[in-house]
C-alpha cells in the first residue's frame, strides 16, 4: 500500500495539500500509539496574544432550567483588518477544550499567517460546567452553528472556515453535512483531523484490550465531570445512574443518551454520527486520516460515501496515530514537524 492514499476533489495546483509532500512519520515514531501518546503530551510553545474571552449562547433557556453558553477564547487581528481575515474555529475532542495542544498548535501557526483565532470550548469543558445544565454530546453540531453565526453578525467576519479534531471533527462534518446547501456563505471551508465520524465502531475499537488505557482515561474524566455536574444542578442528575459503568459505551447508554434524549448508546451513535450525512457536504472539506489511529475506525461505507463527494479531499496516511501526525522537523524549512497543522493550513488559506 502506498505511503498516502489521497483523493482530490477538483484541479488543483501543486501547492495544495493534496499534492503536499507524503506524510512521513518521525524517527521512532512509525507506531500509532506512539504518535498518538507523543502528540498528546508533547508541550507546544504558546505566543497567541491574551485571548478575550467570550460566552456564546448555543441553546435558550427552558423548562427551568438556564441558557447553555460555550465559552469562546479569542484572538481577533486588528479591527482594521478584522473582518476581511480568514478566521478559523477550532474545536478539541473528546475531553480537551481550548487550551488542548493541537488546539494551541493550529492557533499560533494560523495567527501568524494572518488569522483570528476562535478556540472554542464545547459545553461544559474549560471549566465551563456552571454555563449549561445540560451535558454534552458528539450530535452538538448546532452548538458550532451558533458559534460561527455569533461571530459572523458580531464581527462581520466575511471567510469562516472551522476545524475539528477527533470528536470536534464529527462535530464540523455533522454540521457542514446537516446544513448541505444552506450553509452561510462566510463558511468557506471545514477541516477534519482523525474525526470520530463513525461512533460506534470507534467507541467499541476503545474497549479492545490495546486501547483500554485510552478508554479508562476518557471514562475517568466524563465520570468526574458528571458527578461534578450532579453536585451543580442535583434535581437533573442521578450520580448512581454512572455507577459500575466500565466502557464508553456503557457510559452512553447509561448517561449521555439518558439525559440527552437518546433512546440508547446505538441511537446516540447513529444520530450523532457525521457519517448519516457526510455525503450532503458542499463546503469545500478536507479529511486527515491515519491507518494506524489507535481507536478511530472508519467503514467501508463511510469511506465510500467521503470518496464520491467531489467537495472533500480526503487525505489517508498509513501512520499517524490519532491526532498526531508527527514527521522529522526541519528547520531550514521553518517546519515544525507538525504535518497535519501546517497542511490544514495550506486548506485553509488556499480557501480562504
Amino acid at each position: 500500500m502506498p505511503d498516502t492514499i489521497q483523493r482530490l476533489t477538483v484541479a488543483q495546483s501543486a501547492s495544495t495539500p493534496g499534492s503536499s509532500p507524503s506524510f512521513r512519520p518521525r524517527r521512532f515514531l512509525r507506531n500509532g500509539h506512539l504518535q498518538t501518546i507523543m502528540g498528546n503530551y508533547l508541550r507546544r510553545i504558546n505566543r497567541l496574544p491574551a485571548a478575550v474571552a467570550q460566552p456564546v449562547e448555543v441553546a435558550p433557556a427552558r423548562e427551568g432550567q438556564i441558557a447553555s453558553q460555550v465559552l469562546c477564547h479569542c484572538h481577533f487581528q486588528p479591527q482594521e483588518v478584522r473582518a476581511s481575515c480568514p478566521t478559523a474555529i477550532i474545536v478539541h475532542g473528546l475531553e480537551g477544550s481550548s487550551d488542548s495542544q493541537y488546539v494551541i498548535g493550529n492557533g499560533n501557526k494560523l495567527w501568524n499567517a494572518g488569522a483570528n483565532i476562535i478556540r472554542m470550548n464545547m459545553r461544559n469543558c474549560g471549566g465551563t460546567e456552571k454555563l449549561t445544565a445540560t451535558l454534552y454530546h458528539s450530535g452538538l453540531s448546532g452548538d458550532v452553528d451558533a458559534v460561527v453565526r455569533h461571530f459572523i453578525a458580531q464581527e462581520g467576519l466575511q471567510s469562516v472556515s472551522i476545524v475539528g479534531y477527533s470528536m470536534g471533527g464529527n462535530l464540523v462534518l455533522k454540521l457542514a453535512g446537516d446544513l448541505g446547501a444552506d450553509a452561510p456563505p462566510e463558511l468557506k471551508s471545514v477541516i477534519a483531523v482523525s474525526p470520530a465520524l463513525d461512533l460506534g465502531p470507534s467507541a467499541d475499537a476503545l474497549h479492545e484490550p490495546m486501547n483500554r488505557v485510552y478508554e479508562m482515561k476518557f471514562l475517568y474524566a466524563l465520570l468526574r465531570r458528571f458527578r461534578y455536574k450532579a453536585t451543580l444542578f442535583p434535581d437533573l442528575y442521578d450520580p448512581s445512574m454512572a455507577e459500575g459503568v466500565r466502557s464508553l459505551r456503557e457510559f452512553d447508554d447509561r448517561v449521555t443518551a439518558f439525559y440527552s434524549d437518546f433512546a440508547s448508546a446505538s441511537d446516540y451513535y447513529y444520530r450523532a454520527a457525521a457519517a448519516r450525512v457526510v455525503d450532503r457536504i458542499q463546503v469545500p472539506t478536507l479529511i486527515l486520516h491515519a491507518l494506524d489511529d489507535p481507536f478511530i475506525r472508519l467503514t467501508a461505507a463511510s469511506r465510500s460515501r467521503i470518496l464520491t463527494n467531489p467537495n472533500i479531499t480526503y487525505i489517508e496516511t498509513q501512520n499517524g496515530g490519532h491526532c498526531a501526525f508527527l514527521a522529522d522537523p526541519d528547520a531550514t524549512a521553518n517546519d515544525d514537524g507538525y504535518w497535519a497543522e501546517s497542511t490544514l493550513l495550506r486548506f485553509l488559506l488556499e480557501n480562504a
